[in-house]
């Protein structure tokens, strides 16, 4: 049963990421589920890696999260915490955490390299969400991790992000760039490689001149990354690291869940459940109602409505039986339609306990 399903993926693992579109309501089932997990007596922690408000709307704050845990008052067995990611923090707090001295972690965060790419980057921010993922799952505070990935079709980019930096570090351009240090050289030298000399004529020589110079103090702290990547990729392919889908019954949100699961088999793993939100109620379990007090003009606009919610309800069926063709494997459990109301601004952890509870039990 789907009750088990659900309540089994927050008692027996360690690591739950959501993935889904825009619109589907990721961010509350997420929420949701976290909530659901403290009620199950699990201290559970929730992070977003989207810039946006989402999940502080979403547990009903009225302030920002920030890039520390924050405990969220709940009445359960377990605890609630929420975090967003903020890459830059995380990034400071990797350099500090393996330079060797503090001259050389202000030497890295000073440099006008890093400061570009510690937050703006591409891939950088995918990684540090590895990073602090990987955080939260060696804290000892905690005993579920839950993901809001951003509803972009690069959310799950992170899931590679610790194999590219590992990559980089044994690339040969990376050796170039430290041996300047390793050799006791000055910056200026890089210049006379050929290779750098070709660099420098795009992007100028100062911008080479700080590239450099970051890479030189960054020496020495590869070693402490690259096991720290090896370490972060197990954890996202961990047996008790699960995956869950959100979608809607739209064909658009579909085909964008059909594309995660593609995108997670291609990393080898398989989606643990689709939560299907939003979906229309059945009337085939409901008491018959006396319809014979009801007068014409009454009783038509009723049995028109009634017709249309059952054709509702048997497209959307439809749309997730076609998924469940194309993903077989995929356990996909039915959130109906009522619960839509959590997608107000207006949201109470009341209501997000009772959605994860409904999440639990849904059929």
């Amino acid at each position: 049963m789907s009750s088990n399903r659900v309540n089994q993926l927050l008692m027996n693992n360690r690591v739950i990421v959501f993935a889904g579109s825009g619109g589907v309501g990721k961010t509350t089932t997420a929420a949701a589920l976290a909530a659901h997990g403290a009620q199950l007596g699990k201290r559970v922690v929730v992070i977003t890696i989207d810039p946006a408000k989402r999940l502080a709307d979403a547990l009903g704050m009225s302030g920002s999260l920030t890039n520390e845990p924050s405990r969220i008052e709940i009445t359960a067995a377990g605890e609630l915490w929420a975090t967003m990611l903020d890459t830059r923090t995380t990034f400071d707090a990797l350099i500090h955490r393996y330079s060797s001295t503090k001259e050389q972690a202000e030497r890295i965060i000073t440099n006008r390299f890093y400061k570009n790419i510690s937050g703006a980057l591409s891939g950088t921010q995918e990684y540090m969400a590895a990073e602090k993922l990987y955080d939260l799952y060696s804290d000892p505070r905690f005993d579920v991790v839950i993901v809001d990935t951003p509803p972009t079709r690069q959310a799950l980019d992170f899931l590679s992000a610790p194999a590219r930096l590992t990559r980089f570090i044994n690339h040969p351009l990376y050796r170039v760039l430290i041996a300047p240090a390793s050799a006791g050289l000055k910056v200026i030298g890089t210049l006379t490689q050929p290779v750098l000399r070709t660099i420098s004529k795009v992007i100028g020589t100062q911008a080479l001149d700080d590239t450099v110079e970051f890479f030189q103090a960054f020496q020495g702290l590869d070693v402490g990354f690259r096991d720290r990547a090896d370490a972060v990729a197990k954890v996202l392919r961990d047996t008790f690291t699960q995956y869950i889908l959100v979608s809607t019954p739209q064909p658009d949100a579909m085909n964008e869940t059909l594309f995660f699961v593609d995108a997670l088999r291609a990393e080898n793993i398989e989606p643990a459940l689709l939560l299907l939100n939003r979906m229309q109620p059945k009337f085939v379990d409901q008491e018959p109602v006396d319809t014979r007090s009801l007068t014409p003009d009454l009783l038509v606009p009723l049995q028109e409505n009634l017709a249309e919610c059952i054709q509702r309800t048997n497209s959307q069926e439809a749309v997730a039986q076609q998924f469940s063709k194309s993903a077989p494997k995929v356990p996909v459990v039915r959130i109906p339609f009522s619960t839509a109301l959590l997608d107000e601004p207006e949201k109470t952890l009341e209501t997000l306990c009772s959605l994860g509870a409904l999440m639990a039990s849904a059929d």
